[in-house]
């Protein structure tokens, strides 16, 4: 069942244009992706769709209903990318007067532990680590009850082990039943937790697909590389239909091909008793896939 339909969405801040005809339909149950870089227009895509922002043109359904219809306060958690409670405040104190604001909340507690922050109840705010925060932010996400969340930009300013830590919290948010779309532009975080992504640049969607059918746009190309203990004959890779091209950057040699690469590629080495030392097999990722559809060089940390 679709629970968002976004149709033609436009917004402009005067003479600059945020988002452009943006299209979209959200499934129940999945983790939609929202993937762009930095002020491509992601958070005002979804500030409209939580009634946070009035579009200029198109239309948004949530749930059947319109974005500022206040049935939808209980309906739909939100999580921005600047919220921010005051540092005295209490984790206890936060979920209680969160859950004061839902006709039927969620059991706070449970919610505490199962979020990690069962003995952190009496901390406050301003004490908390980074990764805390964010998991206070998605438990007052989730505190209503609802039945769709939305996360943005969750995982920024963490260190990786507390944004893969994240990651899970984010899977099993999904598996409690609850839609989730997630607003990102780290590329291996859209990879890793998304069912479908809308890839957004210059505020207008490039690409709506699933991970896997956006890295097939970027080629089917891959690359070994390795380093021969012995000598090698590059026309002994050359000749395989396997391989486009060989390339030698020092005394490394890097093989571009597609197909079964690196059997065809092993199995000629064998054949030759030749070791390839720190072998290492590349292929196409979504952030090849991200610079392919949009032309831009940008990196995730950049």
């Amino acid at each position: 069942m679709t629970v968002i339909e976004v149709a033609n969405l436009s917004k402009r801040y005067g003479d600059t244009v945020a988002v452009r005809d943006v299209s979209f339909a959200v499934e129940d149950g999945e983790i939609f992706g929202i993937l762009g870089r930095n002020g491509a227009g992601k958070t005002t895509t979804v500030e409209c769709v939580a009634g946070l922002r009035t579009p200029d043109s198109g239309t948004i359904s949530v749930l059947r209903r319109t974005p500022r219809d206040p049935a939808l306060r209980a309906l739909v958690g939100v999580q921005l990318q600047e919220g921010r409670l005051q540092d005295r405040l209490t984790v206890r104190e936060a979920l209680e007067l969160y859950s004061a604001f839902y006709p039927a909340p969620a059991d706070w507690r449970a919610l505490a532990g199962d979020l990690g922050l069962g003995d952190r109840l009496g901390t406050a705010y301003g004490k908390l680590s980074g990764g805390q925060k964010q998991r206070l932010s998605i438990a007052l996400a989730l505190i209503g009850a609802p039945r769709i969340a939305i996360l943005d930009e969750l995982t920024t300013g963490l260190d990786p082990q507390a944004r893969r830590d994240t990651w899970d919290l984010i899977e099993s948010v999904r598996d409690r039943g609850v839609t989730v779309v997630l607003v990102t532009h780290f590329m291996a975080e859209a990879e890793r937790l998304c069912d479908r992504i809308a890839l957004i640049d210059r505020g207008t969607v490039v690409a709506l697909d699933t991970p896997a059918g956006l890295v097939s746009r970027a080629g089917t190309a891959q690359t070994i590389r390795f380093r021969p203990a012995q000598p090698l004959d590059d026309t002994l890779l050359t000749a395989l239909p396997e391989v486009r091209e060989v390339r030698r950057r020092g005394d490394r040699v890097e093989v571009v091909g597609t197909g079964d690469l690196l059997h065809a590629v092993s199995s000629v080495l064998a054949v030759h008793r030749i070791v390839a030392a720190d072998l290492r097999l590349e292929q196409a990722t979504l952030d090849d896939a991200f610079v392919r559809l949009t032309g831009d060089q940008t990196r995730e940390g950049r």
